[in-house]
């Protein structure tokens, strides 16, 4: 079975594409001064860039799980997310709170995708 590896880091792949599916890693705001909306837009516009390397874009995801380090910031992530999303394609969805490795972060995202044929 063929494994592409994408956005290969020091730990780790920004993205892994294996059996049919599109895997990627945490997404984290290249600028963590934004504020919690910011965050937001600039993870998704990475996975968006990430995605378009796989060959699709957010309309191939099919699970997203978002962490905010403060439940409370979920109104200011959702305005990006609304911003961002296909409403006629949305994902499966989770969001839940919890400590982030760098406490700057305020927002950090996963998901799933279907790769192309």
């Amino acid at each position: 079975m063929a494994i592409r590896r994408l956005a290969e880091e020091q730990r780790l792949s920004g993205a892994v594409v294996a059996g049919g599916m599109i895997w990627l890693a945490g997404q984290v705001a290249d600028d963590a001064t934004l504020d919690t909306e910011g965050q937001t837009a600039d993870i998704l516009r990475q996975i968006d860039a990430l995605l378009a390397d796989a060959g699709t874009d957010k309309r191939a995801l099919v699970s997203i799980q978002i962490v905010l380090a403060d439940i409370g910031d979920a109104p200011a992530m959702n305005r990006a997310w609304d911003a961002w999303l296909d409403p006629a394609q949305k994902p499966a969805r989770m969001t839940i709170q919890a400590p982030l490795v760098n406490p700057d972060w305020k927002v950090e995202i996963t998901g799933v995708a279907l790769a192309p044929r």
